[in-house]
């Protein structure tokens, strides 16, 4: 069986001709050499999170927090890394997230993200604020496996048609972010006076959708492309959803829906009492609420409150494999990593994206047998030492 470890090996081997990595394969490296070749409105955009960043450092320090304990003559010789997350089948517990407006990253944007993730088999999750429309994005990830995350727009008959085009398109599981129905204070964004959906950057599948059109009095043009973005802000968030209108995705996707933005253990039972059947354990990588829970530490409660009722997946300052054995150590079923891709893609492009996926899980599978694991099913709290 071939190994996720194996691109170690492939690097080394590769160097017998001096030929070296084009990326760092230390991925915490990537931000730094992103800042350099990126816009400042554009690397703001991504690396920003809300106010000071307390969130953004706690979802790191809570890492730190934990340490992982190596365990001898366990006979790692033969692993499996692979998973099935909501009837997905993946080569690891690794999905790409969703991440918006990936354009102003690199022209080829979400296409290339969703070529890469097909490359390498990875679930991708793509953002309802992207910068190519859910059909496109398909169409590049070709049969790669895919998810469709929604910002649940306050016209539900633009939702639904989100919701049956993405289903057309072979997205299979729903994302729906709860977390963002309004933006947060986000300093380095306003200190650039940049939102990237204001330019029609990441409007691509509102734009695209008929009943938008319909209410902006067709296709998008220049002629009524101010209409266009005023009815995107008109409908972007909706502050007056309930657990209530749960039902409403329950109507509308026949499918596994997960609720992301999830932090309290109240709100993952009362996912768990609307038949959801996931549970993704994010505060938006710090970018929503300053000084807010770390996600790591808000894991393990929510883990113990929903038990085997839903899926448990987990999101937020994920930038190392490391990183992910000590969140599925912690309960998390599959992990979702977001800025060091998106570094990647702005680096390198659809090879930038493939790199880190590499990367990262040569690192998670290296990792675990070095602390006697095969399986990512066998990661438990005996894996871990509080710091």
């Amino acid at each position: 069986m071939s190994s996720l470890a194996d691109f170690q090996n492939s690097i080394y081997l590769q160097g017998l001709g001096d030929v070296r990595p084009p990326l760092p394969t230390d991925l915490t490296r990537l931000e730094g050499l992103a800042e350099g070749s990126l816009s400042v409105q554009a690397f703001g955009y991504v690396a920003g999170s809300a106010g000071t960043a307390a969130t953004a450092r706690a979802n790191r320090e809570a890492f730190d927090r934990w340490r992982i304990v190596p365990r001898m003559l366990r006979d790692v010789s033969e692993r499996d890394m692979s998973v099935e997350v909501l009837g997905t089948a993946m080569p690891s517990p690794v999905l790409l997230a969703p991440i918006g407006v990936q354009s102003i990253l690199h022209p080829d944007g979400e296409l290339a993200t969703a070529r890469a993730a097909a490359a390498e088999g990875v679930p991708m999750v793509l953002s309802t604020a992207s910068s190519y429309s859910i059909e496109e994005v398909a169409e590049a990830n070709g049969d790669g496996p895919r998810w469709f995350q929604l910002y649940w727009p306050k016209d539900q008959e633009m939702a639904v048609s989100f919701l049956d085009r993405a289903k057309a398109a072979g997205y299979t599981a729903l994302v729906v972010t709860l977390d963002t129905f309004t933006l947060a204070w986000r300093p380095r964004d306003l200190d650039q006076a940049y939102l990237p959906f204001l330019r029609g950057i990441g409007c691509a599948n509102y734009f695209t959708d008929p009943v938008f059109q319909k209410a902006v009095g067709g296709p998008v043009t220049d002629a009524n492309r101010d209409t266009a973005l005023l009815h995107w802000v008109a409908n972007f968030g909706n502050p007056s959803l309930t657990w209530d209108d749960l039902i409403f995705l329950r109507d509308h996707w026949d499918g596994p829906i997960a609720l992301k933005g999830i932090q309290h253990p109240d709100d993952a039972r009362q996912a768990v009492d609307a038949g959801m059947d996931a549970i993704v354990v994010s505060n938006h990588g710090g970018r929503q609420v300053d000084g807010a829970v770390a996600s790591l530490d808000a894991l393990t409660t929510i883990v113990d409150a929903v038990r085997d009722q839903a899926t448990v997946l987990f999101d937020s300052g994920v930038r190392t494999g490391a990183d992910v054995a000590k969140a599925l150590a912690l309960g998390a079923k599959a992990v979702m990593v977001g800025r060091p891709y998106a570094y990647g893609l702005a680096l390198g492009g659809q090879s930038g994206v493939q790199h880190v996926l590499r990367c990262l899980q040569a690192e998670l599978e290296l990792t675990m047998v070095l602390a006697g694991i095969t399986r990512p099913d066998e990661l438990n709290l005996e894996a871990l030492v509080r710091a």
